[in-house]
C-alpha cells in the first residue's frame, strides 16, 4: 500500500509481482496504515536515537526496517514479523 506511488515502488511491485494498491488522497481511513507506519517508525527509530539530520537517518533507515520486517512482531498479523507472515502465505 503507498499513498504516493513513486516509479521505481511500481515497478518493484511488478518485478515481485506484487499487487499495488493506492490509497486516496486526503482520506485517513485508507491512508491510515502508511500514517501508522511513520508513527511507529518515529517512536521506535527517530526519537530514541535522537537522529538530527537526514543523513543521519539515511544511515540507520536500513537497519531499522530489517528490525520492522524480519524481527518485530506484530500484533495485526498475528504477532508474526511481515517476514513469516508473508513466509506463511506463500507457504
Amino acid at each position: 500500500m503507498c499513498d504516493n506511488e513513486p516509479a521505481d515502488f511500481s515497478k518493484a511491485c511488478s518485478d515481485l509481482r506484487l499487487r499495488q494498491i493506492g490509497t486516496r488522497p486526503y482520506t485517513p481511513r485508507t491512508s491510515g496504515k502508511a500514517e501508522w507506519f511513520i508513527q511507529t517508525l518515529c517512536k521506535e527509530c527517530v526519537y530514541p536515537m535522537a537522529i538530527t539530520n537526514s543523513e543521519e537517518r539515511n544511515r540507520w533507515l536500513p537497519c531499522y526496517l530489517v528490525s520492522y520486517n524480519r524481527l518485530r512482531n506484530h500484533s495485526a498479523i498475528g504477532w508474526h514479523s511481515p517476514q513469516q507472515q508473508l513466509a506463511e502465505l506463500l507457504g
